[in-house]
């Protein structure tokens, strides 16, 4: 999500390089946060290649936001 929270759109390759994750987890993962509103995701061919991009959502923003702020209170900044 941080990842998101500072880039427009993040394609599939770019993510698992700097996530440094298998395929089948990002993918896991980017389902999951989907589902619950938190992301978009956008499926498109460029030239015959496909190409999967993702973007936070409004919602996925806040939810990023109210978790960072719950982290630092359990800090206690």
């Amino acid at each position: 999500m941080s990842v998101l929270m500072v880039n427009d759109w993040v394609d599939f390759s770019e993510m698992k390089g700097l996530l440094e994750i298998t395929d089948g987890n990002l993918a896991s993962h980017s389902n999951a946060l989907e589902k619950a509103g938190y992301i978009e995701v956008k499926k498109e061919f460029v030239g015959k290649k496909p190409k999967t991009s993702y973007r936070v959502t409004q919602n996925g923003r806040q939810a990023f936001n109210e978790h960072l702020n719950a982290l630092e209170k359990l800090l206690g900044r």
